[in-house]
């Protein structure tokens, strides 16, 4: 039992299955930390507008139609305009 070959071996064994295990492992670090990355733009791109910014022309139409709207409100509660 004394043989220094069998030593040298199994620490060459050792060492080399440590290797693997760490590149394993790094690599499952790197697609989580890829994974998250993709999450976060996800969650970036929900939160931003997509479409244009309204225009005049269109706030001046939101307007109008508010105010058709509260007139046909008034009109249903019986208040006079």
């Amino acid at each position: 039992m004394t043989d220094p070959n069998l030593y040298i071996t199994i620490a060459s064994a050792g060492l080399a299955g440590l290797g693997i295990v760490t590149a394993a492992s790094l690599s499952g670090w790197r697609g989580w930390l890829q994974l998250k990355r993709e999450q976060l733009e996800a969650d970036r791109q929900e939160r931003t507008p997509a479409g244009p910014v309204a225009s005049a022309g269109n706030r001046i139409e939101m307007a109008d139609l508010r105010e058709r709207i509260r007139k046909l409100e008034a009109i249903a509660a019986g208040v006079d305009l």
